[in-house]
């Protein structure tokens, strides 16, 4: 059904015959009948009563249901075309965004500060998960913009917001302390503090030791760095880190050692699906991180 052809009859009704209606949307009244003999002719019902001129007009029990209803239709149209206006406008709308727990506060907390101060009137919902979970989430459209190490190639697009070369924790005591650089085979014999499995610098880590021709042993698993940190301290074992998050959560009883690995890396990075239309909000959001980058 054309709105267009609604809205003539309802200013036909509202204006009380075709002259009136015909002067305020500037449409003949010989067009204006056209219009509404092809509505009734769509719908197989007589809408219109007509005078002996066609220029008076009575509702039937028809018309009297499409125009309440094609009141509420074109009321509805204005609706989306407001919000519409007002997500183009940025002040309404949503932003879904996923953080992954490792870094994120650091490199994204200035960002999203700018951004709450920018466009307060979007609600804003962060998903803070692991990497793997961020992929399931943003996969299933429960977020827009996800953060976390991923391959660009993979059906994704995005930017490279922080690249860190990584460090091996030990504690202080551990004859490895003296070197000035280590090797994934260095650590054959080395229990490992771990992340937990749903975190993708697990998989990062496992698989550069697979490819250095061993497994590690001896896992101890954690899901927050600063505790993995300690328990290095306390003789737990070695954790392989980002060199800034292991400087930051670093305490007396342990040391970094640089990690020579050119492909075991940390790059953190926001992204989102290829093929998926972004909302305002979220190319906002990656304006902002971008003109961040830019002044850094």
């Amino acid at each position: 059904m054309d709105l267009k052809v609604l809205r003539y009859f309802i200013e036909i009704i509202d204006a009380g015959g075709f002259g009136k209606a015909s002067e305020k949307v500037h449409l003949t009244q010989p067009a204006l009948s056209k219009a509404v003999r092809q509505l009734e002719e769509e719908l197989d019902l007589v809408l219109l009563e007509r005078g002996k001129r066609g220029t008076q007009v009575k509702l039937t029990q028809a018309g009297e249901v499409v125009y309440r209803h094609g009141k509420e239709l074109l009321a509805g149209r204005q609706r989306m075309l407001a919000e519409l206006s007002a997500q183009r406008s940025l002040t309404a709308g949503e932003l879904r965004l996923g953080l992954a727990p490792l870094g994120s506060a650091e490199i994204f907390a200035p960002v999203i500060a700018k951004y709450r101060q920018q466009y307060p009137q979007i609600e804003m919902h962060l998903l803070v998960r692991g990497g793997v979970e961020q992929t399931l989430a943003i996969q299933k459209g429960e977020i827009e913009l996800a953060t976390g190490i991923i391959n660009f190639d993979d059906g994704y697009d995005g930017i490279r917001v922080f690249n860190d070369p990584m460090v091996v924790v030990l504690p202080k005591e551990n004859p490895l302390t003296a070197r000035e650089m280590l090797s994934i085979h260095d650590l054959i014999d080395e229990p490992q503090v771990m992340f937990e499995t749903e975190y993708t610098l697990h998989q990062l880590v496992l698989n550069a030791c697979q490819h250095a021709g061993f497994s590690p042993q001896n896992i101890t698993r954690v899901s927050q760095a600063d505790f993995g940190i300690a328990l290095v301290a306390a003789g737990t074992g070695v954790m392989i880190l980002p060199r800034s998050i292991a400087r930051r959560y670093s305490v007396s009883g342990v040391v970094n050692i640089p990690l020579a690995s050119d492909e075991l890396r940390w790059e953190l990075s926001l992204f989102w699906r290829k093929e998926q239309v972004l909302s305002f909000a979220a190319q906002a959001m990656i304006a902002l991180v971008k003109k961040h980058l830019t002044q850094k």
